[in-house]
C-alpha cells in the first residue's frame, strides 16, 4: 500500500512539473507572437500615415537622416515597456557578464575633437553608456575606431583600439567589453547633432 501511495506521489509531481513546463512555453510563444503583431501593427500604421500624407513623409525622412534620429533611444524604450521581440530572458537563465567595469586612465589630454587618455598597455575597453554600433572601421587620426550611438543621443567614439566579439549594430550595455587599446593611448570623441562636446562632462 505505501508502494502504491510513494508512485502515485512520485506521478503526481512529474505529471506538475510536466504542466508548468507546459504553461512556461505556452507563456513563451503567446508573448512573443503578441510583440511581433505590436511591432507588424506599429509598422503598417506608419506605412499607411507616410503613404496618406507626402508631407509628413519629408519630415520623417529629415528627421532620421538628416536630424541623426536616435534608434538607441527608441530601443531602449521598446525594451523597457515591451521587452525583447522575442523574450529569451524570461526563458534563459540570466547570466551576469564576465566583465562589467568602469573606465580607468593616468592622465587625460585635449587631442583633435575630444581627448587622449593615458591608459595600461592592452587595457580592455568598457562602453560608457549603453548604445548601438553604429561605425566600425577606420578614422584619421583616430586609427582603427568604434562609435556607439548611445541611449542618451550622444554618439562616442572609440579610437585606437581592436575590437572584440562585435558586430554592427549590436546592442551593448554600459560596463560590457568593447576591445582592447592597442598600445597605452585610447582616444574618445563625444558628438551629439554634429557638434562635439567637452570631453569633461562625460568621463
Amino acid at each position: 500500500m505505501d508502494e502504491f501511495k510513494n508512485l502515485s506521489k512520485f506521478y503526481n509531481k512529474k505529471n506538475n512539473k510536466n504542466s508548468k513546463n507546459l504553461n512556461n512555453k505556452f507563456k513563451f510563444l503567446y508573448h512573443t507572437a503578441i510583440k511581433i503583431l505590436i511591432c507588424l501593427i506599429i509598422f503598417v500604421v506608419t506605412l499607411i500615415v507616410l503613404k496618406w500624407n507626402p508631407n509628413l513623409k519629408d519630415k520623417v525622412y529629415d528627421m532620421v537622416y538628416d536630424n541623426h534620429f536616435s534608434f538607441s533611444y527608441v530601443n531602449n524604450l521598446y525594451n523597457k515597456y515591451f521587452g525583447n521581440v522575442l523574450p529569451f530572458d524570461k526563458v534563459l537563465p540570466d547570466d551576469e557578464p564576465v566583465f562589467n567595469e568602469n573606465l580607468v586612465y593616468n592622465e587625460a589630454n585635449l587631442y583633435k575633437d575630444g581627448v587622449s587618455l593615458s591608459v595600461s598597455n592592452n587595457y580592455l575597453v568598457p562602453i560608457l553608456e549603453s548604445g548601438i554600433i553604429v561605425f566600425i572601421g577606420e578614422k584619421d587620426n583616430y586609427g582603427s575606431t568604434v562609435i556607439v550611438q548611445q541611449i542618451d543621443g550622444i554618439d562616442t567614439w572609440y579610437g585606437n583600439i581592436n575590437v572584440s566579439d562585435i558586430k554592427m549594430y549590436d546592442y551593448i550595455k554600459k560596463g560590457e567589453l568593447l576591445g582592447e587599446v592597442k598600445d597605452d593611448r585610447l582616444y574618445l570623441v563625444f558628438q551629439k547633432e554634429g557638434k562635439y562636446l567637452n570631453y569633461k562632462d562625460y568621463i
